[in-house]
């Protein structure tokens, strides 16, 4: 369990910084 858990962590903080990257660099979001 504790290594799905830290998957999952990663995998929420990845979309995250994606979806603030995004945001700030709208020209670069397809």
């Amino acid at each position: 369990m504790t290594v799905l858990y830290i998957i999952g962590t990663i995998v929420t903080v990845g979309l995250t910084i994606y979806l603030v990257w995004a945001l700030f660099r709208p020209e670069d979001f397809s």
